[in-house]
């Protein structure tokens, strides 16, 4: 059986110490890495900038097509593969939370909107006008990458910054949301659901967690995300079957067990819902 790996930064930059973090342009990464064009994951965060070049990315099963400006951010464990032209060029970038945290201090990875689990959007395409704004500071990043110079990894943070800035920017115009007062709630729920989704499934726990009513919570997710805490929680449920059916290294059965459902048919009736197949039938389709 087929089994989709998890790299860590390490397995690219195999000529480095750091292990935190890679930088290349993506010529470059794919003459060195053409295993990545199969289904894979990271434990890091993955920053993709395409500037040339056309092809189709999938993240966690959903289809995105790649233009000039086409700008790709992926958080730890999501899976994606790519089909790609042969004239593409951009930039890809693999950085650890520990270091980006460390190093600023006073803010994190999870100050940014446009990194979040409940309502990942993990696409945005810059125009001609954007993309040449935004070009000169991965440009930079490449030589800094490559010289050794006085203060390197300090210009290299801070223009990593700088980019994630410019993305912030572009992502709060977008999704105006993210500055509504319920944002607070909705990334701790997030946060909540990651650590319990496995084990619990009902809406009143995250509630009674976040120190409001079911009520209110509904509210903050119909409005935030246009769906109930329910089907919040479900989507998460079915994202990681969905994951863990590709891996094909647990039955149908031990999937169920390990989401929490003692009831293989419920689970096998609840992912046919969502889905319009049956697990197995899913797993099938992916081969």
């Amino acid at each position: 059986m087929k089994k989709y790996p998890i790299y860590n930064i390490q397995r690219f930059n195999c000529h480095s110490v750091n292990s935190d973090l890679y930088i290349n342009t993506f010529k470059n990464h794919l003459i060195d890495h053409s295993f990545v064009e199969e289904p894979h994951r990271h434990n890091s965060y993955v920053l993709v900038f395409f500037t040339k070049g056309s092809g189709i990315h999938e993240i966690d099963f959903d289809v995105f097509t790649i233009h000039p400006g086409s700008m790709f951010f992926l958080q730890p464990g999501q899976m994606h593969h790519w089909n790609l032209s042969d004239d593409v060029e951009g930039f890809v970038i693999f950085y650890s939370q520990e270091m980006y945290n460390l190093y600023f201090g006073q803010k994190t990875i999870a100050d940014y909107s446009f990194y979040s689990s409940v309502d990942n959007k993990p696409e945005m395409v810059f125009d001609v006008s954007e993309l040449k704004a935004i070009l000169p500071y991965f440009e930079s990043l490449i030589v800094e990458t490559q010289s050794n110079q006085l203060l390197k990894q300090d210009k290299i943070m801070n223009l990593l910054d700088i980019i994630h800035i410019e993305i912030a920017r572009k992502y709060s115009e977008i999704h105006l949301h993210e500055a509504h007062s319920y944002n607070v709630k909705i990334k701790n729920f997030e946060v909540l659901l990651e650590q319990n989704f496995k084990t619990e499934k009902a809406p009143f726990f995250y509630a009674s967690q976040l120190n409001i009513t079911l009520k209110h919570l509904n509210r903050i997710c119909n409005e935030m995300l246009q769906r109930t805490t329910t089907e919040v929680i479900t989507a998460r449920i079915i994202l990681e079957a969905k994951r863990m059916l590709m891996d094909k290294k647990f039955t149908v059965n031990e999937i169920a067990t390990e989401l929490g459902f003692d009831d293989y048919s419920y689970f096998t009736r609840l992912f046919k819902k969502h889905t319009g197949m049956t697990p197995t039938d899913f797993r099938i389709s992916k081969k």
